[in-house]
């Protein structure tokens, strides 16, 4: 019952329906290590209000979560964060963001479970902590794309500099991104579907 007494249970909000055009969805997961921009990356480009288990941090991390380049940050996601983008007006993407901390990384095989693709987030700061990520990804089969997340402080290189350093074969999309922007995620988005997209075409010519 409702709070009026009705047996009436309210549906979704408006804004959370699917579009009624929608034919196909896919699930996408967002992965990369502790404070990189997962949790921004989903609610800047989510059309609806993004889910999220953010817990704040306290002195029982420290020793055991590595916040280098983190400092500030007074919350962590200790399951998932999901949202929600329709990509055309047929075509639905459902976003999964993962926990960073690695002991938490015991979800990600749920969370990469039925996953069409990933994007691996990167901290130029942190380049180390991507590899254990991408190894994952490639033990469980999930074909990714790699974005460099821009923070103010984090240095530059070049993209091919990047390619060499975090050993990625020439066919795997790396570009730059602003997490905060939903213009920039959208854009990533798109490279991992084109990429997935040229996948399943060379598949299909084998």
């Amino acid at each position: 019952m409702d709070f009026n007494g009705s047996d009436t249970i309210p549906g979704p909000r408006a804004e959370d329906q699917l579009p009624h055009t929608a034919q196909a969805a896919a699930k996408i997961v967002i992965v990369g290590g502790f404070g990189v921009g997962k949790t921004t990356m989903v609610g800047s480009v989510s059309e609806i209000t993004p889910l999220t288990t953010e817990e704040t941090m306290t002195q029982a991390g420290i020793g055991v979560d590595d916040n280098f380049g983190s400092a500030s940050k007074t919350a962590t996601t200790v399951a998932m964060d999901f949202g929600r983008i329709s990509i055309t007006d047929q075509l639905v993407l459902y976003l999964f963001g993962t926990p960073g901390q690695q002991r938490f990384w015991f979800l990600w095989n749920g969370l990469f479970e039925g996953a069409l693709g990933a994007v691996v987030l990167v901290d130029t700061r942190r380049l180390e902590v991507s590899f254990d990520v991408m190894g994952r990804l490639e033990e469980r089969g999930v074909p990714f794309v790699v974005a460099i997340n821009s923070f103010p402080d984090a240095p530059r290189y070049a993209i091919e500099e990047l390619r060499t350093a975090l050993d990625l074969t020439p066919d795997i999309p790396i570009m730059e991104c602003d997490a905060r922007r939903r213009a920039s995620s959208r854009d990533v988005l798109m490279t991992l579907m084109r990429f997935l997209h040229s996948l399943a075409m060379t598949g299909s010519r084998a």
